[in-house]
């Protein structure tokens, strides 16, 4: 070591050097399975599965409730197999699941601090196996931390619980949010008498130029993201190489998904909004407005996501479309469905109220993604000490 490294050990007040770097001097350096050891959870299937009081804590969180229970509540569950890297917490006595593992022991550690302690490990970095992955216990117990003492514990999980209770806030409210902007949706976009009863094709015209100027920004349809881009969605590229035989979609335009998904039973209809143009499968059935002035892209979009469209296409989808996963849904069909639909200024109108519903929505869902990172980002002070918590004095 040198002078220099050593003047700078010496100025961290407050800190020790460790084979972990700087941890606070009253900190402990110990294994995880000396911290708070995992546990294998217990066998349950479904037809032992008896109704009762005590959550049966799985891989993924609380999923159903038991007449009897394994462990004794506060407790700190997480996956084992499947889904690895969620973290629960369980007041009462609870029943974890054999996909899951479970904290047998807190050692004289408080249970929420353990429970924020295994948050931030990032436990999926400990799976292993190629297809269902699996979490090994004993690759996590021999991991050294640093622990801090019980009153310090205490202040870092009461900061944190105050994050969570913001957090937890915030999804009930988008939760509201979004039934109140469906049960919205599904008053102003219902037919009503003075509307005018029309075919699809009387409103829309059907898109079939191919790609011939080689545009490469290829997109996939999800029913729950609109368009994205295919790289995005698959996490690698599934098109053909040779793009020219692919629809070429400008932004404004709509395209129609057969593939059928949850809550989509009949396909979804989206709008291109984010990109200027777009290279998407000759599967879709893609369309525009043709008259702009009678009629409005952003009515449309609310009108479409409501499903107003799934009784027609129930009727026009031929049996064994479904046998390979997309509605057999001809563009024929698709575009003699007939619809009600109001004027122009009543449609502007529709569509400016959902709109600001739609935007009240996801500013509540861009906020709780800055409470989630701000909470990740205390954890990773917090719970290693680089920033400092005040323990009052009692």
């Amino acid at each position: 070591m040198t002078t220099t490294q050593r003047k700078n050990i010496e100025k961290r007040l407050g800190y020790k050097h460790t084979p972990l770097g700087w941890i606070p001097e009253e900190w402990e350096l110990k294994e995880i399975g000396e911290f708070a050891p995992l546990q294998r959870g217990f066998d349950l299937t479904n037809s032992n599965l008896e109704k009762g009081e005590y959550p049966v804590v799985y891989s993924n969180g609380i999923m159903n409730y038991h007449s009897c229970y394994k462990a004794t509540g506060p407790g700190v569950v997480t996956g084992r197999s499947g889904t690895i890297g969620k973290v629960t917490y369980v007041e009462d006595n609870y029943w974890p699941h054999n996909t899951s593992l479970w904290v047998t022991n807190f050692n004289d550690n408080l249970p929420k601090y353990v429970y924020y302690f295994y948050q931030n490990l990032r436990l999926e970095r400990f799976g292993t196996g190629s297809g269902v992955p699996t979490l090994n216990r004993n690759d996590v117990h021999s991991h050294v931390i640093g622990v801090p003492p019980l009153p310090e514990q205490r202040k870092i999980a009461a900061i944190l619980s105050t994050w969570d209770e913001a957090i937890q806030q915030t999804q009930a409210l988008i939760k509201q949010l979004g039934k109140r902007n469906k049960g919205l949706a599904q008053q102003l976009l219902k037919a009503k008498k003075e509307w005018k009863e029309i075919k699809m094709s009387a409103l829309f015209e059907r898109i079939t130029n191919k790609n011939e100027e080689g545009n490469d920004n290829v997109v996939t349809i999800s029913a729950q993201r609109g368009f994205v881009k295919q790289e995005t969605f698959f996490k690698k590229r599934v098109a053909s190489d040779t793009l020219h035989n692919y629809f070429l979609v400008d932004k404004g335009d709509f395209c129609y998904n057969k593939s059928y998904s949850t809550g989509y039973d009949w396909g979804a209809t989206k709008r291109l909004k984010d990109f200027d143009k777009a290279v998407v499968t000759t599967l879709y059935i893609c369309f525009r407005i043709k008259e702009e002035t009678k009629t409005s892209g952003a009515f449309f979009e609310h009108f479409f996501e409501t499903g107003i469209l799934d009784k027609g296409l129930s009727k026009i989808a031929h049996e064994g479309g479904r046998a390979h996963g997309l509605l057999n849904v001809t563009p024929r069909d698709f575009f003699s469905l007939k619809i009600s639909v109001p004027n122009i200024k009543e449609q502007q109108a529709i569509a400016a109220v959902l709109d600001k519903a739609d935007e009240e929505l996801k500013q509540q869902e861009q906020y709780l993604t800055a409470l989630q990172q701000q909470k990740k980002g205390l954890m990773q002070q917090l719970l290693t000490g680089a920033v400092r918590v005040k323990i009052d004095n009692v």
